[in-house]
C-alpha cells in the first residue's frame, strides 16, 4: 500500500508544489494566463512590480512542473508565448476561486488588520480570556 504524501515531512515532494503555488508571483502568472496565451512582456506589463529576472525564473518553474507551455516563434525578434498547460488550467480555477475569496474578504480581513495594528489582537475564542491558557 502506498503510504500517502505528507507536506509537513520536509522531503515530501507536495511540499515543494505547495511551496511553489504558495509563492505570490506564481500566483499572479496562473491569474494571467488563465484568460489566455500571452508574450513575456504583455506578462511583464499585467503584473507590476515583477522584475524581468523574477519572471523568467517563475515561468521557467512554472513549465518546469507542466504547468505552464512555452512557445517560441522563429520570427525577428524571436517570439515566446506562454500559455497553461491542462495541468496548469486544473490548478488555474482553484487560484481562481482563492482570488474571489480574498476579494470577498479583502474588508474583513483589512478591519481585523485595523484592530490589530491598534493593539486590539485578534479576536479571541469563546470562554478563552486575553492571556489566559
Amino acid at each position: 500500500m502506498l503510504k500517502r504524501p505528507d507536506p509537513f515531512q520536509a522531503l515530501c515532494p507536495t511540499r515543494r508544489i505547495l511551496d511553489r503555488i504558495g509563492d505570490s508571483w506564481a500566483v499572479l502568472i496562473l491569474i494571467a494566463l488563465g484568460s489566455g496565451t500571452l508574450r513575456f512582456n504583455a506578462l511583464k506589463r499585467r503584473i507590476e512590480n515583477i522584475s524581468q529576472k523574477m519572471l523568467s525564473q517563475t515561468l521557467k518553474s512554472l513549465e518546469r512542473d507542466g504547468l505552464v507551455r512555452r512557445e517560441v516563434f522563429a520570427t525577428v525578434p524571436v517570439t515566446v508565448e506562454y500559455s497553461l498547460t491542462d495541468l496548469g488550467r486544473t490548478l488555474s480555477q482553484t487560484v481562481n476561486q482563492l482570488t474571489l475569496w480574498a476579494e470577498a474578504h479583502i474588508g474583513e480581513i483589512e478591519a481585523a488588520q485595523q484592530r490589530y495594528d491598534r493593539g486590539e489582537g485578534a479576536t479571541e475564542p469563546e470562554g478563552r480570556a486575553r492571556g489566559g491558557r
